[in-house]
């Protein structure tokens, strides 16, 4: 059955107001071209290609004959840049005209860009609709477009209508729309199922925490796991945060939706890989049952590790999930997780950081990274820094003293938990967009995903 088209598509053969591309080299030949009342238009108008502008040129009966777009083509472009427009112009279906470096980027961007937030108010629908360049697989854009929407809309919904259950339920919705198999284990079961880090983290909220598994593919297939972090909201436990701190814990499920989205996308494209997807879904309250600082857990893998930190629950839940996922040796083994703000102090909200050891991994996601403009930056585990994730009455400590290289160490405590993996990636994503650019609405965002299906588009080509 071929996909819908994505609501921001116009139809193929549709003619669409021509969206001229222009620079200041390409400006006065476009220019020339254009219609009499038109150039004049323009150039009354002061339009002058500055990459970002925009200038919206009436025909001699008042309708809109064309749209100029100022194009950036220097070093750090962003190909997203005229997908913006889709938020700005009039109802109507448009094409875009021009020398495009990047048209498939132009084209999600568009897509990418009309996404809305409407679970508690709705906004007028989005009219402007985009003619698929030529070039570009429709069907793919729009599949990576409605799976970005739906990790957005899972991390834009607070915690009172997406706890622990209510992740549960998407991910069933998910599963069943693509014919994936899913079991959950929840509450003291995750005892039973040695998952005790899990239950620890969680066993203080209302909603029961659990452990998500859900699979999909060829059992012959090369085996990829995806591992997201599911902390619906984060108190901070014990070791309580302010609440200016507090205010966007509803997107520590960030990992979780990524994960989610780069499922549906590698499921509704059929790329033949064996998928197995984790998501520890839990809620970081406070209650007598909380854990606490100065507790030792015992993990999964078997390893002990000291509670330094309630706040520091993250890496708690992703170990349990890698260690269990690590039991299958994947070929490659993802996790993403909205681990430590030291990351966003080091490479800000936009540049996520990647560690490895496997260095043609981070070659290819380097380089897919800029094309893809779903970038990532490698960080490394190194070595010398181990002894800071140790503890002086366990294995390990969640939370080493002296506040250096957060985000290093926190990598270097994931990396405990994994050795049968062929080639494991650890993604510290913020998953939230705080200022608007052209594709990034302001708020929750899916980092990461766009650019791991890339790869496994590259690595598994469908048939």
């Amino acid at each position: 059955m071929s996909p819908q088209p994505h609501p921001g598509w116009a139809p193929a053969d549709a003619a669409g107001v021509p969206i001229h591309l222009v620079t200041a080299e390409t400006w006065p030949a476009t220019a020339a071209q254009l219609p009499p009342t038109a150039r004049t238009f323009a150039q009354a108008s002061g339009f002058d290609a500055k990459p970002g502008s925009s200038l919206v040129l009436p025909s001699p009966e008042g309708a809109i004959a064309a749209v100029l777009f100022g194009l950036d083509v220097g070093r750090g472009q962003d190909p997203f840049a005229p997908g913006g427009l889709a938020t700005t112009l009039p109802a109507g279906a448009y094409r875009l005209v021009g020398d495009l470096p990047d048209p498939a980027g132009a084209a999600l961007g568009w897509l990418l860009a009309g996404y809305r937030f409407e679970r508690y108010r709705l906004r007028p629908p989005r009219r402007a609709l985009l003619v698929p360049p030529a070039g570009v697989d429709p069907d793919d854009l729009g599949r990576i477009a409605a799976a970005v929407a739906m990790g957005r809309d899972l991390v834009n919904t607070p915690a009172n209508d997406l706890g622990p259950d209510d992740l549960e339920e998407a991910a069933r919705r998910l599963a069943e729309r693509h014919g994936a198999d899913i079991a959950v284990t929840a509450g003291d079961h995750l005892l039973g199922a040695g998952l005790p880090m899990i239950h620890a983290v969680g066993r203080a909220a209302a909603a029961a925490p659990r452990l998500i598994d859900l699979g999909w593919g060829d059992p012959g297939a090369p085996a990829v796991t995806l591992v997201g972090k599911g902390v619906c909201f984060d108190t901070g436990g014990l070791d309580i945060k302010p609440s200016a701190a507090m205010l966007l814990m509803k997107k520590d499920m960030g990992g979780a939706a990524a994960a989610l989205a780069l499922a549906d996308m590698v499921m509704g494209a059929a790329l033949p890989v064996r998928l197995r997807v984790l998501i520890p879904a839990v809620e970081n309250a406070i209650s007598a049952s909380s854990f606490r600082p100065g507790d030792v857990l015992r993990s999964r893998k078997g390893l002990s590790v000291e509670i330094g930190n309630t706040d520091a629950e993250g890496r708690l839940i992703v170990a349990d999930a890698l260690a269990l996922a690590d039991e299958d040796a994947p070929e490659l083994l993802i996790d993403f997780a909205t681990l430590t703000g030291a990351a966003r102090v080091a490479l800000g909200p936009d540049l996520p950081p990647a560690y490895t050891h496997d260095d043609a991994l981070a070659a290819d996601l380097d380089r897919l990274g800029v094309a893809l403009h779903d970038p990532v930056w490698r960080m490394p585990l190194w070595p010398a820094y181990r002894k800071m994730v140790e503890s002086k009455i366990a294995d390990l400590t969640n939370a080493p003293a002296g506040g250096f290289a957060g985000s290093i160490t926190a990598a270097l405590f994931l990396d405990r938990f994994v050795e049968r993996a062929k080639a494991h990636l650890h993604l510290d994503v913020y998953a939230w967009t705080p200022v608007a650019r052209p594709g990034r609405p302001e708020g929750g965002e899916v980092q990461g995903a766009r650019l791991l299906y890339g790869l496994l588009k590259e690595r598994y080509p469908a048939a």
